[in-house]
Order: structure tokens, then sequence, then C-alpha cells
């Protein structure tokens, strides 16, 4: 498949932006791009270990450097970290110039996958309520994005050619 825009996916931590990437890109045979492993190579530090040596603010600067430097890439599958469609700058990016997919959930199945996982910063101090209510506040920001994709009923390889048959149509 020959892209003419990028496929940028957007979504909470723990909706599996970085997993149905690189299963989009392998389909479509192209290149993927998780921002999150960008930063992590950039800073020669995990993404844990910057919110927690450095702060939220300095990660949210580096963020943004380097999603926008990725987005000047053409052809690519790029994830998002959870919170990079928040950023005005960015979120402006790839509504303009990319087609967007947010990889949509459950709260339930969402605050599952994050309380079990050791590496979301955000989540190391946040209690289920704490959680919906960031759920509740972010999926405004991300019902922007151009393509809503309801996960919650389908395996990764439908997600996977439901993102490929809009991508198709666009």
């Amino acid at each position: 498949m020959n892209l003419n825009k990028n496929i940028v996916l957007l979504g909470m931590m723990g909706s599996g932006k970085s997993t149905i990437g690189f299963l989009l890109s392998k389909n479509i045979n192209c290149s993927f791009l998780d921002v999150d492993k960008f930063i992590e190579k950039e800073t020669n530090l995990k993404i844990h270990d910057i919110f927690q040596k450095k702060g939220e603010n300095y990660f949210r600067d580096i963020e943004e450097k380097i999603t926008l430097k990725l987005l000047k890439s053409k052809g690519k599958v790029i994830a998002l970290g959870g919170g990079g469609f928040l950023n005005n700058n960015i979120r402006k990016e790839i509504l303009k110039n990319h087609i967007s997919f947010w990889l949509n959930w459950k709260n339930s199945t969402l605050i599952n996958r994050i309380l079990k996982s050791k590496k979301r910063p955000i989540a190391f101090n946040s209690n289920e309520n704490d959680l919906k209510k960031l759920i509740g506040e972010r999926s405004n920001i991300y019902a922007e994005a151009k393509f809503k994709i309801n996960c919650e009923t389908l395996t990764k390889n439908m997600i996977v050619k439901n993102i490929i048959k809009l991508y198709e149509k666009n």
C-alpha cells in the first residue's frame, strides 16, 4: 500500500497504539515510528524515569519537539504517546496533514491495563476514579481524530483491517 499521508494512531495509554502500529506497518509494508521509543532513545532514559527525574513539563517539551520532527516523515505509521494529541501544535499538524485514528476502548478495559502496568508514569499515583476522570478529559480531545475505532470487540488483526479500509476510502 502506498501511503500519501502518515497514519497516526492516538489514544490512552494502554490502548494498543504501539502494538497495532507495528502490526499495521508490517501489514502494509511501511515504516513504523513509535514516538515514546524515539523519546527514550533521544534522552537515554525510560519514559517513567524522565517523569521521575525531570518532570512532566520537561517530558512534554521533548515530546512536542520529537513528535513534530517525526511527523515531517512521509508514508509512515506513527504511534503517539497517550498525551501527545493533547498538545495543540501536535494536534493541529496531525489534523491538517495526516490521517488520525483514535483507538477507543471501554474505561474498564483501559483502567485494568493501566493499573496492571508498571511503566505508566501518569498512573503511578492514580486510582480508578482518577483514571476515569483522565480518560474522560482526554476522550474529548481524542474525539477530534479523523477516525474513531471502537476496539472493544475486535481482534488486533480486525483493528488493523479497519484502519486499512478507512485509510483506503479516504
